[in-house]
């Protein structure tokens, strides 16, 4: 057999599979940033265009929307052509939009921009196919949690968005991201690989595809990943602007408090894959919902004045959290949220290997479209109720209803010391 026949070198193959991994994690990161830019950039627009609290709500909530319902379709391209050219596209695509956006001065106008700038959102189901391809299956919940890591662009956007802003205006923060995600597509094709054997086969069509939308499985990840990813976005986008209300912080230092839940909820997401690959995706999201139960039941408590008559008299009281016992919640939301996004994805890469793409799609959609309805929800709720807090009841209650599914959906295997069986 001639040396051209024989196969890759596994060196060779090994330095390909981790310039995928982190060109594509690199441009993720960018990608995400881009997506939740308005969580700052809405602040100085909600008094400029003079914004009640569901209108900022539907503002930062609209390029959730469009990444979401990309996602299904760009899986669906990923697996017939391939990442790299897909990733590719959709970065460049969004340069336009994200340009024009500096000269919006309506509403109307945001509104329609933001959803083409969401697109970049839709770069999850690109990268996370194209990036478990290039791994076995026994490392591929920990490669998947590294590019998921990719979450933390919005605790880059936090650190970055404020400072351009008080140095030049609203105006330079969508010119300066059009220019990042002009040069994110330039280092990511001069950095990234293609392997056609990743590619689906041209014989399967699109309904094949699709057949993965009559697994009740799919479903089930849907319902958790809406609570864990579709919760982390939408806190995400509401924290800068809740410091800011409820604390009376200013934009740069409510932007650097909510820093503190959106970086561990991105860049800790490759532990959450160790984690799922060493003790099994059912018990790692398990664990996570309680901890989220925990603290959203802790941080949905308002600010409270209390009046007790005693022998003494009238004793008043305070209860409700300082903005320090706020912070230390939030982060631990946020750490659990990261173990939670990829222990989900675990399940995915476990049970559909040859069609990631389309169920990391639908999954990813579910996720997404919780990130665009939630935001919506809580200024909604705010405008009704008055109470800040309002939107952790609502997240509260979502992940009671995430732990009733998981304790019904799923029972221990008859014979297993700790494996866990799904029930369809």
């Amino acid at each position: 057999m001639s040396s051209n026949a024989a196969p890759q070198p596994a060196p060779a193959a090994s330095r390909k599979a981790l310039s995928v991994l982190f060109s594509s994690t690199f441009a993720f990161t960018i990608c995400f940033a881009v997506w939740t830019m308005f969580s700052v950039l809405g602040v100085p627009l909600k008094t400029e265009l003079s914004l009640n609290e569901t209108q900022f709500g539907l503002l930062i909530a609209t390029p959730v929307l469009t990444g979401s319902l990309v996602r299904v379709p760009l899986g669906m391209l990923t697996d017939r052509f391939g990442g790299r050219i897909v990733f590719v596209l959709v970065l460049l695509v969004c340069v336009p939009p994200l340009y024009l956006m500096s000269y919006a001065t309506t509403y109307a106008q945001f509104l329609v921009l933001a959803l083409f700038v969401g697109l970049a959102g839709g770069t999850f189901s690109v990268g996370t196919p194209y990036v478990a391809r290039w791994f076995a299956p026994e490392r591929r919940g920990f490669a998947m949690g590294v590019f998921g890591a990719g979450n933390s662009g919005s605790a880059l956007n936090m650190f970055v968005a404020p400072l351009v802003i008080g140095a030049f205006g609203w105006t330079m923060l969508p010119r300066a991201y059009a220019a990042l995600m002009l040069g994110t597509a330039v280092l990511f094709w001069l950095f990234s690989h293609s392997d056609p054997a990743h590619r689906a086969p041209s014989a399967v069509g699109l309904r094949q595809q699709l057949s993965v939308l009559k697994d009740p499985r799919v479903w089930r990840y849907c319902q958790y990943y809406s609570v864990v990813f579709g919760g982390y976005v939408a806190l995400a986008l509401w924290a800068t602007k809740y410091y800011v209300a409820e604390y009376g912080f200013d934009l740069t230092l409510a932007a650097f408090l909510a820093m503190v839940f959106s970086l561990p909820g991105g860049v800790l997401r490759a532990l959450g894959g160790w984690f799922s690959d060493r003790f099994g995706a059912y018990a790692v999201t398990w664990w996570v919902m309680w901890v989220c139960w925990v603290c959203f039941f802790l941080l949905s408590y308002p600010q409270t004045q209390m009046t007790i008559q005693t022998l003494q008299g009238p004793v008043s009281l305070h209860i409700g959290l300082n903005s320090t016992v706020f912070t230390i919640l939030l982060f631990v939301v946020g750490v659990a949220m990261a173990i939670g996004k990829a222990s989900v994805f675990k399940f995915i890469s476990d049970d559909y290997s040859d069609n990631i793409g389309a169920v990391s799609g639908v999954v990813g959609l579910a996720g997404g479209l919780g990130g665009f309805v939630l935001p919506i929800l809580f200024g909604a709720l705010l405008d009704i109720t008055g109470v800040y807090s309002s939107a952790f009841m609502l997240l509260y209650g979502t992940v009671c209803v995430s732990l009733v599914f998981m304790h019904y959906s799923y029972q221990r295997a008859p014979r297993a010391g700790t494996e866990l069986t799904g029930t369809v």
